[in-house]
């Protein structure tokens, strides 16, 4: 579970902005989108609502930055062209911190960055302001790029401890490279809550940006029965003349023909390195194929769409052959049986692209009025017909605009202190929360000054 983001002097975001999915205390509405985990009260819904460039994809794209950094072991060497440009008397520090819950302990996880040096780089076991926040490590690197890293007690106190801190700092702790992933993997019994945060940020986080596709979905559509009845019923609820799902197995020889006997003969040594796992791939911009060994065969495996055609006879269509909306809506199959079922976080940036209103909606209403969620939902989208109080809280509402000095500022609806029968979609769209375009008059643009009389020609 998400409990806070807070992000500084990076992309827009001139000062520091705080995102949060904590419900406020006044509202009683939709009391099921409220989960109960370590003494508090989070929310399973987020919606975010700014014009173009006021800093809504970036929010999503700090918070995805902090992800890349901790999986990939590194800062990427152009962070400091997105730190905060329009007030030349900022700090060159940028600053990324998270709370989270994973397996029923609360974390805090910060990083500050200069340059492409990682000053600050903190874990904490997170009392949630109830109770002092427990030290899980604490490295710091000072001007010279010396690095120091300060562990939990019983992590120092211990001899092996001692020892390894002297390895990780003689051999694999570098300036530029964010260490939860490195403590996260080392065998020590004091370190095994760092492996539970760090699995927050590998399996628990999803973020979902508008080019993004799944993975194997037509190797999960073979061999997840569980998972293939709630895709179908799910397109199929959705009307969008979809009938089945299907995975077409074929020898990978087949599906990719001889001109492709180089990325054969690759794909092939992956998988004699690794003969029980999958290698996904792009064919082509609509089409992924899974290979795999199966009874000691190498089968390429695609996804398939059923329509019912005339006499109900079933018809089999590739994947590019379906519209963008209908690809978008398998894109997010995934995405919405694991916030149900398995308790991810997902995070997507343009939920509505591609999409007809109605049926965003209705994929959102799903989610909104379903009892038995485990996960949560946080998204970024213009679709103002989603801003509706039977779908969200106030608190799950949440808008961005650029104030004077070009800043983004973030603040929800409850801030309003709107009453619960309000129209606040009408609202939105007459400006009364900000954060919509300003829109000059057409004429005054004086687009035609350049016209002329075709006639002359």
């Amino acid at each position: 579970m998400l409990i806070r983001f807070v992000v500084n002097n990076l992309y827009s975001f001139g000062h520091e902005v705080e995102f949060n999915m904590m419900p406020n205390s006044r509202l009683r509405t939709l009391e099921h989108h409220k989960y109960r985990q370590n003494g508090i009260n989070l929310l399973k819904m987020a919606s975010i609502y700014g014009a173009n460039g006021a800093g809504k994809s970036n929010l999503i794209f700090a918070l995805y930055l902090m992800q890349m950094m901790v999986l990939r072991e590194g800062v990427p060497k152009r962070i400091t062209d997105n730190t905060f440009k329009l007030n030349s008397t900022a700090e060159n520090l940028q600053t990324l911190a998270i709370e989270f819950i994973q397996d029923e302990t609360a974390f805090y996880y910060g990083i500050e960055i200069s340059g492409n040096v990682i000053v600050t780089e903190e874990l904490y076991e997170s009392g949630l302001g109830e109770k002092p926040d427990l030290l899980i490590f604490e490295r710091k690197t000072d001007k010279n790029d010396m690095t120091s890293i300060n562990f939990l007690p019983a992590f120092e106190d211990d001899t092996e401890g001692a020892l390894l801190k002297g390895i990780l700092l003689e051999e694999f702790v570098k300036p530029n490279k964010p260490i939860l992933k490195l403590i996260a993997n080392r065998n020590n019994k004091h370190l095994n809550s760092a492996k539970n945060a760090f699995k927050w940020f590998a399996d628990t986080l999803q973020v979902v940006t508008p080019e993004a596709k799944p993975i194997a979905l037509a190797n999960r559509i073979s061999n997840d029965e569980f998972f293939k009845s709630y895709a179908e019923e799910m397109l199929c609820a959705l009307d969008v003349g979809i009938c089945s799902l299907h995975s077409e197995t074929k020898k990978l020889s087949e599906l990719l023909g001889e001109e492709n006997s180089d990325l054969l003969e690759q794909i092939t040594q992956k998988l004699e390195d690794n003969p029980e796992g999958l290698f996904s791939f792009r064919h082509s911009r609509d089409e992924e194929i899974v290979a795999a060994k199966e009874n000691g065969e190498l089968v390429g495996k695609r996804l398939q769409i059923g329509h019912k055609g005339s006499n109900d006879e079933l018809v089999l269509f590739d994947l590019k052959n379906e519209s963008d909306g209908t690809k978008r809506l398998l894109d997010y199959v995934p995405a919405f049986q694991d916030v149900i079922t398995a308790g991810r976080v997902y995070v997507v940036d343009e939920i509505e692209r591609s999409i007809h209103p109605l049926l965003i909606k209705e994929l959102i209403k799903h989610f909104s009025q379903n009892t038995q969620t485990n996960g949560q939902l946080i998204f970024s989208t213009h679709e103002s017909n989603l801003l509706d109080q039977e779908l969200f809280r106030q608190d799950e509402i949440w808008f961005v605009e650029k104030n004077r000095d070009g800043a983004t500022e973030l603040y929800p609806l409850s801030d309003y202190k709107e009453h619960k029968t309000i129209d606040i979609r009408k609202g939105y769209l007459n400006g009364r929360y900000g954060s919509i375009p300003f829109l000059a008059n057409i004429q005054d643009l004086n687009w035609n000054k350049n016209d002329f009389d075709k006639s002359d020609i």
